[in-house]
């Protein structure tokens, strides 16, 4: 969505012209699926602690340090990395090409 935005100045501003390479799109959703899970992550975190009241389960045949530490982590902590993910892809794709399947 950025390359549909920004790709088009490139005639007014050369810098632009760097979104027209796979390499630096790939980079920058890496970069942007990052900063998303770093500013995101600790409300969904607090989110999740407060909806979910015991947090993961502890089995009682594990070790017994796990059950002091692992207490009140919350689950779900994939969702985080699908959203940082598919907001960063939606960002660096290039929403003018179809996929001919």
């Amino acid at each position: 969505m950025l390359f549909n935005f920004l790709y088009p100045l490139a005639d007014e501003f050369a810098l632009f012209n760097v979104f027209r390479y796979l390499t630096f799109r790939t980079a920058g959703a890496v970069m942007t699926a990052l900063i998303v899970s770093f500013l995101v992550g600790p409300t969904l975190i607090r989110i999740l602690r407060s909806r979910q009241n015991g947090g993961q389960p502890i089995r009682l045949d594990g070790p017994e340090s796990h059950l002091l530490t692992k207490r009140g982590t919350p689950t779900m902590g994939g969702f985080m990395i699908l959203l940082a993910v598919t907001v960063s892809t939606l960002l660096s794709c290039l929403l003018s090409q179809t996929v001919n399947l």
